[in-house]
């Protein structure tokens, strides 16, 4: 199967998901598992809520992370500040970088918006060195359009 179809099926899987509730603990937590179940090479998968100018950690997949990060701050707070997605390929070169766990690689962080201004992150983590692609980003994008329409934010 193909990495495009395989995430043709996961977004269908995820509406459904989605669709059947709207409290957004719920939807991190699902959103976060059916993500850390299904694509290879991942060691955390979650997400982070924006509270004042700092992100608070969500319901996630993985190792115990860090709980509190400032706006601008490492790859999570980079994508919160800016509003863009970052994918890291080597995340000892990002400057700044937070290590929650020494085992990551590569990062991607997707912003989450609430009429027009972030509400969190969607944050993943990979043992490998340029894990994400840009059709990971696409898809991951479009995972978190999905969450943001389908969740009362």
């Amino acid at each position: 199967m193909t990495q495009n179809r395989t995430y043709e099926l996961l977004l269908r899987q995820l509406e459904s998901i989605l669709s059947m509730e709207t409290d957004p603990v719920a939807n991190m937590a699902n959103t976060a598992a059916v993500l850390f179940n299904n694509l290879a090479d991942l060691n955390w998968a979650g997400f982070y809520v924006l509270r004042a100018d700092e992100l608070v950690l969500g319901p996630f997949q993985g190792k115990p992370a860090c709980v509190r990060i400032a706006l601008g701050r490492g790859v999570c707070g980079t994508a919160a500040q800016t509003g863009q997605t970052q994918r890291v390929q080597n995340v000892h070169e990002f400057k700044g970088h937070i290590a929650c766990d020494s085992a990551s690689q590569s990062e991607i962080v997707i912003p989450i918006f609430k009429q027009g201004r972030v509400w969190g992150v969607l944050d993943i983590d990979s043992p490998v060195l340029s894990r994400f692609t840009q059709e990971d980003q696409i898809f991951l994008e479009r995972v978190v359009g999905l969450f943001a329409q389908k969740t009362s934010l």
